[in-house]
Order: structure tokens, then sequence, then C-alpha cells
């Protein structure tokens, strides 16, 4: 029996579900502490000598800056994998590739198409696999979103977040979230592009309510966000989601809609005029520019927790 056949199983996030409230309460406050000690330039390095491994099967602009940057400064490595070179579930099974690769690093973290890949691959890796983003998921952009909300107005317990767009991996997140977390989504989604409880996972549907009319689900709202029309991998449809979206461009009178002290946040990349008005998204409300920073420090907390586990120093 090799030693590491004797190590407790790894402790994967590739859903938002996969911790508890207390939990992410942890991570928030890791995140704030490690956010604190990099404005300082404090040095704050817990994974020395532990080596990431990022495999992207989706193109990526902040999940790999927000990774490859966070783990450098922890005081680990980062090896960079593509499909090119990866080859994830083509030339090799996911599940041997999973053996291979997680008795080389420490940390794994995937970019990429179907879930059920990302399962598979944590199903046989030795080490922890963190979710960058599926077509179902991207549980690291809410945690990022949901410390940036803290951030500026405190516990998001008992708010109400207004999700005006399409039904996907952000929409799934947010309502898995607010289940664990006991705040309110209100969704809004063009009529066949709804969000489905089933994907997501949900108890029940206490947590979240469904308005046909965006304008609605905005009303008195604590923060409103949204996500471009046409996610990757969707493109063929990009016509189609114009013209189904077009009534569902966060506005100015949206914004007015919601709460008087309300946020708006978009995971970005963004285009202004379609799924959010630049007035609304470079307004003062805004705080889109903290959200993206926001991904360096909860995944540097992350990262800390499923290799370290909880940390008080």
């Amino acid at each position: 029996m090799s030693p590491a056949d004797t190590l407790p199983p790894p402790r994967h996030f590739l859903q938002f579900s996969d911790f508890t409230a207390d939990e992410f309460a942890h991570v928030f406050a890791r995140a704030a502490l490690i956010k604190k000690r990099f404005k300082a330039y404090e040095k704050h390095q817990p994974l020395a000598d532990r080596t990431l491994a990022m495999i992207f099967e989706k193109a990526s602009t902040r999940t790999r800056v927000s990774f490859e940057a966070g783990m450098y400064q922890l005081g680990g490595s980062v090896v960079h994998l593509t499909t090119g070179d990866s080859q994830l579930g083509r030339a090799e099974p996911i599940e041997d590739s999973a053996k291979v690769i997680s008795r080389m690093v420490d940390l794994v973290m995937i970019r990429t198409f179907e879930q059920t890949k990302i399962e598979a691959f944590a199903a046989h890796s030795r080490v922890p696999v963190i979710n960058g983003l599926t077509n179902e998921f991207h549980p690291c952009q809410i945690l990022a979103d949901i410390f940036t909300f803290i951030e500026h107005r405190g516990s998001i317990q008992g708010k109400t977040v207004a999700w005006v767009g399409d039904g996907n991996n952000m929409a799934n997140t947010w309502l898995q979230a607010s289940e664990i977390l006991g705040f309110k989504v209100h969704v809004s989604t063009p009529s066949g592009y709804e969000v489905d409880q089933s994907v997501a996972g949900l108890r029940s549907n206490d947590s979240y309510r469904v308005f046909k009319d965006p304008m609605e689900a905005c009303r008195g709202a604590d923060l409103v966000t949204t996500d471009v029309w046409t996610s990757m991998g969707y493109e063929a449809e990009d016509q189609a989601r114009r013209e189904a979206f077009a009534e569902w461009c966060v506005d100015e009178d949206m914004m007015r809609a919601a709460g008087p002290d309300a946020l708006f946040m978009h995971c970005l990349p963004a285009h202004r005029g379609e799924e959010v008005q630049a007035e609304v998204i470079d307004g003062p409300q805004s705080v889109v520019w903290d959200e993206a920073e926001n991904r360096l420090h909860v995944q540097k907390a992350l990262m800390e927790f499923v290799l370290l586990g909880q940390l008080d120093n």
C-alpha cells in the first residue's frame, strides 16, 4: 500500500454546495485577512513547495490570472495545461489523467465544459480539485461575489439578490448559495432560458422566486447581477439569444427599482449595451472591479483551506 492511500480523502470544491455555511464563514474571514496582508505587502506563504495544476478546456483571463498569481503569492508553483497539451478525456481517459496528475501535484483547478468531467476527475484524484468553471456551475465566482458584498454591505444573510438574464451556471450557483447562506434570489430570465432547480440540486424552492418581468425582480433588491447573454460554448445561439434577451438589459431604471444602497455586479467580460447599460456598470453602484480583484483573494483562502484546513494565524 502506498503512503498516499492512508491519507484522508481530499477536500474538493466542485460546486457551492460542497461547503457548509460555517466553512464559508471561515473562508471569507481568511480571505479578508489574506487581502489585508496583500495590501500591506506582507508575505503570506503557507503553500510553500506546493504545486497547483491548472487545466483549461475553456479559455480564461480572470481565472488564469487569479489562480496563477494567487498560488505564487502563497509561496507555491503552477503548472498550466490547455486543451492541446492536456487532452483531458481524449487521448487518455479522464480517470487515468486524474490518477497520473494527482500523483505529481498537490492541487488541481479545472475549467471545462460538462460538470461530469470534473466530477470524474475528482473521483480519481488523490488531491483536492477546484471547479474553475463548468457549464453547470461557477462556484469560485460566486465566492468572490459574496465576499465583495460582505466587504461593502456586511452579511448577505436575509438580503435579496436579483439575477437578470440567462439561467446559466452563475444562476445555478447563486441558487445553491442562497440555500446555504440564507438569502433570497429573485430570478428573471426570458422564456426558454429558465433555471433548472434539478440542475442546481436544491432541496426546495424556498430560497428563490421567479419573475417574468426583470424590473419586478430588481424591485427592492440589495444586489443586482447579470452575465453575458451568450456564454462560452453557446456561440451558435448568439443571434437567437440577442432577440430573446432584448428586454433583459440591466439599466438605470432597474437599479432605481432596487434598494437605495443596491450594488451592481457582473462576472465579466461585459458587453455594454447588451446585458448591461454602460451607465450602470460604470456607475456609482457598480463594484465590478472590486469583484474581479476579489477572485484573487477568495481563491487564495480557498486553496489554503482545501490543502491545510482551518488556520487561525
